[in-house]
C-alpha cells in the first residue's frame, strides 16, 4: 500500500474526528439538560452554536472534499504517474484539511478559505502530475 492510499484512510477519517467534537459537547449529559441526542442527532447538531456548530460544518466539508480527493489518487495511481508526486500531493491534502479544522474551529474564516482553495487545488493536481 502507497503513502497515498494511506492518506485516503486518514482523510476519510478527519470528517469523523469532527462528528466526534462536535457532539463531545452534549456526551455526559441528559437530553433533557441539552445533552447529545441520538434519537435526533442532526435536529440536535442543527441547534448548536460556536465551535461546535463549526466542528459539524468541518465533518460536512470533509465529506464533500473527499470524492474528487479519492478520485485523484485513484486516477494518479491508474494512469501509473509518479507515486512520489502522488504521495507528496497526498500528504499535502491532509495537511491541509488539518489545518483547515483547526482554523474552522478556531474562526479564521479568511485563513479557513486559503487552505481550503490549497487543498482543492492539491486534488486537482492530482490528475496532472
Amino acid at each position: 500500500m502507497t503513502l497515498a492510499n494511506y492518506c485516503m484512510i486518514v482523510a476519510g477519517l478527519l470528517p469523523l474526528a469532527c462528528a466526534a467534537l462536535a457532539k463531545s459537547k452534549g456526551f455526559g449529559q441528559r437530553r433533557r439538560d441539552g445533552g447529545f441526542d441520538n434519537e435526533d442527532p442532526r435536529g440536535w447538531l442543527s441547534r448548536q452554536t460556536g465551535w461546535v456548530a463549526r466542528a459539524n460544518a468541518a465533518q460536512v466539508n470533509g465529506f464533500e472534499s473527499l470524492p474528487l480527493f479519492y478520485a485523484g489518487v485513484l486516477a494518479a495511481q491508474q494512469m501509473q504517474l509518479d507515486q512520489g508526486r502522488i504521495d507528496l500531493l497526498a500528504v499535502l491534502f491532509v495537511a491541509f484539511r488539518v489545518l483547515f479544522i483547526v482554523l474552522y474551529l478556531t474562526n479564521r474564516s479568511t485563513l479557513r478559505s486559503l487552505v481550503w482553495v490549497l487543498g482543492l487545488a492539491s486534488s486537482i493536481a492530482l490528475f496532472f502530475v
